[in-house]
């Protein structure tokens, strides 16, 4: 994001991960002390994002039921963008130790291109994100971990997903609870729905829908749809 080209190539790769997954900050019990940069917002005693994250606080899996990395899943997406109609697909394997964290890796291919995300689960089910590869990893470069998805979400509460000052300053809100969409996969009620939005993007937004024990099943934004088209174990 040091140039316009970085931007928006930054900005496309975004959009094609499913969860950087967004507009207040929040704070969770021992993941670190407040940030000067995003201080707590009272939400579960979280401190987001976590300058410190204490690797004893985080336990070896995923299994958050709105975002349930378990190794062996796969999920695919149709897409819809400027570029016409095509398939993402994601993928989960392990991911590397960062600022002492064992974490779990989210692989999306689009096109031939991949993206990988590395999350981690606190022993609370809230998840973390540590980081993006190639582009900016927590305790790197005064990048922070952010909240990808609360344990326990609730309609208001609003979080930073992660932050490196012109890198990736994203912050969600949850917006809705009793979300529905219909999509390829089937049609899902009682969804998670959340809005992302970034300073370094004024004025664009991003909707995603989750459904409990599935994971992301919808992302709309201007000029791209991504709508999940079959979940595998």
């Amino acid at each position: 994001m040091k140039s316009r080209g970085k931007s928006r190539e930054r900005s496309r790769r975004g959009r094609r991960a499913l969860v950087a997954v967004v507009v207040l900050p929040l704070v969770l019990g021992g993941c670190g002390s407040a940030s000067v940069s995003s201080p707590p917002s009272g939400v579960d005693d979280l401190v987001v994002p976590t300058p410190t994250p204490d690797p004893d606080d985080f336990a070896g899996s995923i299994d958050n039921p709105w975002l349930p990395l378990s190794a062996g899943r796969t999920w695919t997406y149709d897409v819809v963008d400027v570029d016409g109609a095509h398939s993402l697909e994601v993928t989960v394997e392990d991911g590397p130790e960062i600022a002492g964290v064992a974490t779990t890796a989210q692989v999306s291919t689009e096109d031939g291109e991949t993206t990988t995300d590395w999350f981690a689960q606190d022993a609370d089910g809230n998840v973390w994100w540590f980081g993006r590869e190639g582009e900016w990893q927590a305790g790197s470069d005064s990048a922070e971990a952010g909240l990808a998805v609360p344990a326990t979400p609730r309609v208001g509460d609003g979080f930073r997903t992660a932050y490196q000052p012109g890198v990736v300053e994203d912050v969600a809100t949850v917006v809705a609870l009793d979300g529905s969409a219909t999509v390829p996969a089937a049609s899902y009620d009682d969804l998670l729905v959340t809005r992302q939005v970034s300073s370094l993007e004024p004025g664009a937004s991003v909707e995603r829908s989750w459904a409990r024990d599935v994971g992301l099943v919808e992302q709309i934004e201007q000029g791209r749809a991504v709508r999940l088209s079959d979940v595998a174990s």
